[in-house]
């Protein structure tokens, strides 16, 4: 019997899509590069599943039901492009490739088009939910060639993790390189998310001089709360794990994160774009500043700051945290939403906003009820121009926003960085700013660059320029605006 799609890639993401797949009544081919992982997983964990084994990519082809359908889970970048070059030849016109890893958007946009040349048609899908996720229904976001969205749907969906509501998160989000813009732009408030969550957990451990037992009961009650989320219960639940002598594993691991780079291409592309993107931003550089471990330990020896001290009262400073983070991390969505909307106009994509919320409120790492209200936002507003104009999080946001000060200021006081919250605060008081000082910033570049400037008493878009010292002349700079 020929399988309904073949996938390439038995690494742990690879497998476990396989074993859904099959567990939603589909028949897949699975080949990898090293034949033996074919024959453990075939004799292993898929031993008497509807899953055939192929040792090669001709025979993988061989198996499939046309149109053929051919997933890749293999390692972004030069692999994938060789494992497309090695596809082309053995496919045929209207078959389908999906590229399921974590490819950077222009790549992805710039396979879609090459292998939409040779007659084939390209998917490039965000995955999102780690391992647990893609055994029990991940978050799908694809985009690419839209005529191969009704051959992939049913298999997606199926397989997709499903919203509290029963919709599965997984729908088409646009052409070329759209679904892994958004895949990548969810990765980068995961960063912000947990940085936030970080700053909060830095805070009661050092400030309040809390345990992780404590700190595991306030994070129990938060689940329950307008912050219950994925990360949030995970968090939870490492502050409550013991290691081999009974204390909290978690103040056993080395402070210094990693990074597999999507965070860092969130804010390339927000440069790119001209969008403030000031917390994912923030950290992205607090998981590099992290890395120089040993750098810190020696400067923590010489560089001097506040002791931390406090001295006001501590359940109403935990509420504060509370609400800094529930503040901080609209400020987060706020931004990757801005970003989304000024990519969807410079690439000609139609985002649905509302349908990319209700896409993450199941199966991905960022899954929340919180962005059920954001879901609710688009659905009232779809040209909504920042999430921050909603009734609904304008008034979380006057609501949260004295304990959000009140932390931000402690932290400052008592030299405990916490850059995420004070950049997600600032960002806030600088949207809210009718005069902003870029006024004084113009004319500096006016002054050194004749670069000129626009006038309060004058139409947008007429430009002036000053000669300053008396000594320079009428020639101004053109114009660059990002």
């Amino acid at each position: 019997m020929a399988s309904d799609i073949g996938l390439i890639g038995l690494a742990v993401m690879g497998e476990n899509l396989v074993m859904n797949m099959e567990s939603k009544g589909f028949t897949v081919s699975v080949y990898n590069r090293t034949a033996q992982k074919v024959t453990d997983f075939v004799e292993g964990k898929a031993k008497g599943k509807n899953i055939t084994a192929a040792y090669s990519l001709k025979e993988l082809i061989s198996t499939l039901k046309k149109p053929r359908i051919v997933m890749m889970m293999i390692k972004a970048g030069k692999a994938v492009d060789d494992m497309i070059e090695t596809l082309i030849p053995l496919l045929e016109n209207g078959d389908i490739i999906i590229d399921g890893g974590n490819s950077h958007f222009p790549d992805t946009a710039r396979r879609t088009e090459y292998v939409q040349s040779k007659g084939l048609l390209y998917i490039g899908t965000g995955v999102s939910g780690g391992e647990e996720g893609a055994l029990k229904g991940p978050s799908l976001m694809p985009g690419g060639s839209k005529a191969a969205w009704e051959s992939v749907k049913q298999i997606f969906r199926a397989i997709c993790a499903k919203a509290p509501d029963g919709s599965p998160c997984c729908d088409w989000v646009g052409e070329n390189g759209a679904g892994h813009f958004v895949k990548m732009v969810h990765n980068g408030i995961e960063y912000g998310d947990m940085q936030l969550i970080c700053e909060a957990y830095h805070l009661m451990r050092d400030l309040l001089g809390m345990s992780a037992e404590e700190m595991h009961e306030v994070f129990s009650k938060w689940n329950e709360e307008e912050l219950n989320s994925y990360l949030i219960e995970i968090t939870r639940d490492i502050l409550a794990y013991k290691d081999d002598d009974g204390s909290a594993l978690v103040e056993k691991i080395l402070d210094t994160a990693g990074q597999k780079g999507t965070g860092k291409w969130t804010g390339i592309a927000a440069l790119e774009e001209g969008v403030a993107l000031t917390l994912i931003g923030e950290a992205v550089f607090s998981r590099c500043l992290s890395a120089i471990k040993e750098e810190r330990v020696e400067a923590s020896r010489v560089l001097t700051g506040p002791a931390a001290s406090f001295g006001a009262d501590r359940k109403q400073f935990i509420e504060d945290i509370k609400n800094a983070l529930y503040a901080s991390k609209i400020v987060s969505y706020a931004q990757g939403y801005t970003l989304m909307r000024s990519a969807a106009d410079t690439y000609g994509w139609k985002l649905n906003y509302g349908g990319i919320a209700l896409m993450w409120r199941g199966g991905c790492i960022i899954r929340s009820i919180f962005l059920g209200k954001i879901k609710e936002a688009f659905d009232k507003t779809p040209n909504l121009k920042n999430l921050l104009l909603d009734p609904y999080f304008k008034n979380v946001i006057e609501k949260s926003q004295a304990g959000w000060r009140r932390v931000c200021a402690a932290a400052l006081i008592n030299g405990i960085p916490v850059p995420a919250m004070t950049s997600a605060l600032c960002y806030y008081d600088g949207y809210r700013c009718e005069k902003l000082p870029a006024n004084l910033l113009q004319a500096q570049r006016d002054y050194f660059g004749a670069h000129t400037y626009e006038r309060i008493d004058a139409q947008r878009g007429e430009f002036f320029h000053t000669n300053w010292t008396g000594e320079g002349g009428d020639t101004a700079a053109t114009q660059y605006t990002v």
